[in-house]
């Protein structure tokens, strides 16, 4: 299965470039990634990661046990993700080639090509539909790197392997593990309930109210 498109990142391709390489970044972005572990490299692979994802097309979901390796590293201009993962759903193997230039001043043109063997249950579904799903979780994954350039700092949990990534673009230490950050949508929809509880109480006192004024 072959996939191209492009997006383009609202920032200089020398952030978006550091961006990409930070692997509390790329475990923060990558759609359903919960966990990247440093691992051994070779000499042209030095961003090398054992990686936990979860994900699904249609009612096929599940999570993949796998690798990422970004090599052939041609600074500021282009770079290939090898993926690889199997689970209960299936198996992935895929070579993308990402491509990085000035769309215009302070913004980023990413195109990617993507040559992908899919098997198992998910594999069994349609190429349209595999297609569609993976231009949008690419599209996802190119938006949430640029979310994460804009914010303070990477919120990924970063464990074992004291010796963190330097500087940007740098490999992190070998056994280093980093976990994505919680999702801020579980905050927001217990704040939904509250608000909905608060409300609901202040509706009944108020009825209450009226009901013992009435009374007297």
């Amino acid at each position: 299965m072959k996939i191209t498109g492009s997006n383009v990142v609202p920032y200089p391709v020398e952030q978006v470039w550091d961006a990409i390489l930070d692997p509390r970044v790329l475990v923060a972005t990558i759609p359903g990634c919960e966990r990247l572990e440093t691992r051994s490299s070779t000499p042209g692979s030095e961003h090398a990661y054992d990686m936990t994802v979860t994900a699904g097309v249609a009612a096929i979901k599940g999570t993949y046990a796998g690798a990422c390796v970004l090599s052939d590293l041609v600074e500021h201009e282009s770079l290939v993700m090898r993926l690889e993962g199997a689970g209960a759903p299936g198996t992935i193997d895929a070579t993308v080639n990402v491509y990085f230039g000035e769309a215009e001043p302070g913004h980023t043109k990413i195109d990617y090509d993507a040559d992908a063997v899919v098997g198992g249950m998910v594999g069994g579904v349609g190429q349209r539909m595999l297609t569609s799903v993976s231009r949008r979780m690419a599209g996802e994954f190119f938006s949430n790197v640029g979310q994460a350039i804009g914010a303070p700092a990477p919120a990924a949990a970063v464990a074992a392997a004291p010796g963190a990534a330097g500087a940007p673009g740098a490999p992190a230490a070998v056994g280093q593990v980093f976990t994505a950050p919680a999702k801020a949508g579980i905050a927001s929809r217990d704040d939904f309930v509250k608000g909905i509880a608060v409300g609901a109480g202040l509706v009944l006192l108020g009825v209450l109210a009226g009901s013992l004024r009435r009374r007297r």
